[in-house]
């Protein structure tokens, strides 16, 4: 990038910020400038077969038990809807979606990242059922690979799941 070019981008952050202090705010993420956005659509002007578009979602997240985790993950429109002749199957999405789809599962992984990790920890909270239950979601969210099993009965959320999993659920939000 030209240095006029980057001398540019920086005057234009300022000004959001400016723009933002003066307002008695400070910036937050969804509001005003598209940054994510403008970034895709740079980087989607630079691919063969971009021409349709695409997606990008990812994260910087802490967890409370203090680790961080990294991410992104994008995929081209025409991928992910194909053409007449070559629509990608989305059924593989089922299993892992359906997962998701239980109120006692979701609030097991809240507790996974929240640094509870195993099954005896997560059958001391109140509203989840019995032992056998959650041994029954463990393995429906385990098979679904939201979760895996680290040794002597401990669970945990792979990390590349970590940033995809609060994604679906940002999106499922109203």
């Amino acid at each position: 990038m030209e240095l006029e070019e980057r001398v540019a981008e920086l005057e234009r952050r300022l000004a959001v910020l400016e723009q933002a202090t003066d307002s008695g705010g400070t910036p937050s993420l969804g509001d005003g400038d598209f940054w994510a956005l403008a970034g895709l659509k740079d980087q989607l002007g630079r691919l063969d077969g971009a021409a349709d578009g695409g997606v990008l979602f990812t994260g910087s997240v802490r967890l409370p038990a203090g680790e961080q985790y990294e991410w992104q993950y994008g995929a081209l429109t025409a991928g992910l809807l194909g053409s007449d002749e070559d629509r990608p199957d989305w059924a593989d999405a089922a299993e892992p979606l359906a997962a998701l789809g239980h109120p006692v599962r979701l609030r097991l992984l809240r507790e996974i990242l929240g640094g509870r990790r195993t099954a005896a920890e997560l059958a001391e909270l109140d509203e989840t059922g019995t032992t056998g239950q959650i041994y029954h979601h463990l393995r429906l969210l385990t098979g679904a690979g939201w979760l895996h099993t680290t040794g002597r009965g401990r669970y945990e959320v792979p990390a590349a799941r970590v940033v995809p999993l609060l994604v679906v659920l940002t999106a499922a939000r109203p």
